[in-house]
């Protein structure tokens, strides 16, 4: 197995090559990154508010709280008010109706069974553990990971490393031979304060190319690609 390089140590391009062809673990980002639920998430916390006598939101005002981390921190800035756990409850039987409209993005169920046999996979989300078991399960992509971190699991929401950390802890392999793989800003930022390899989903609504990665993916098939090559 060739050293992987730590974050810090080189900052790469979709068009570069990267040297690293069997690394210890890949972490996933969920919403943006495996699968597409830019309209099912919303659409539930948008259903939770206005059953909870809140504001209407747009699905743009949504997605804006995701830095908040899991239900509980989005709902009690909705409601401006904390919320309570039957509230949190509410929200994820209305998640659980959206599944149907999740998908996977284009490309990531073919890279999950490539990389799969090869290398153990977790996913690091910001939404809650049960939030990721209900899509996950949906979209039909669950099997394929021994891991699965909830924001609701962590102390610190991302850009703290924290949710990076305890993934690569739970797969028994240091952060720096792990690849995490997000769309959004904080994502890329946690991953390398955690000291793993950022790799940018340019694929993800979330993405912004101004943001700092050590490579930038166009495709999911491009991370099974840059591994799996010899």
């Amino acid at each position: 197995m060739q050293e992987m390089l730590t974050a810090s140590e080189r900052t790469l391009t979709v068009q570069e090559p990267l040297d690293v062809r069997s690394p210890s673990a890949v972490v996933w980002d969920m919403d943006g990154t495996l699968i597409d639920s830019s309209s099912a998430v919303p659409d539930a916390f948008i259903e939770t508010v206005m059953a909870l006598g809140g504001a209407v939101r747009s699905r743009a005002e949504v997605v804006a709280l995701y830095s908040l981390g899991p239900p509980h921190a989005m709902l009690s800035r909705m409601l401006e008010r904390p919320c309570s756990g039957p509230e949190v409850d509410l929200y994820h039987e209305a998640l659980a109706r959206c599944a149907a409209r999740v998908t996977p993005c284009a490309g990531v169920r073919t890279t999950l069974d490539r990389l799969r046999p090869v290398v153990p996979m977790a996913v690091f989300t910001g939404a809650s553990r049960r939030a990721a078991d209900i899509l996950l399960t949906a979209v039909g992509l669950r099997e394929h990971f021994s891991v699965v971190v909830g924001g609701d699991e962590i102390e610190r929401p991302k850009p703290d490393p924290e949710g990076v950390l305890t993934a690569c802890a739970l797969l028994r392999v240091p952060a720096d031979a792990c690849v995490y793989v997000g769309d959004a800003p904080t994502d890329l930022e946690a991953a390398r304060r955690a000291g793993a390899l950022a790799a940018a989903a340019g694929w993800g609504h979330l993405y912004n190319a101004s943001a700092p990665a050590d490579f930038v993916l166009k495709t999911p098939e491009d991370l099974a690609a840059r591994l799996l090559s010899t």
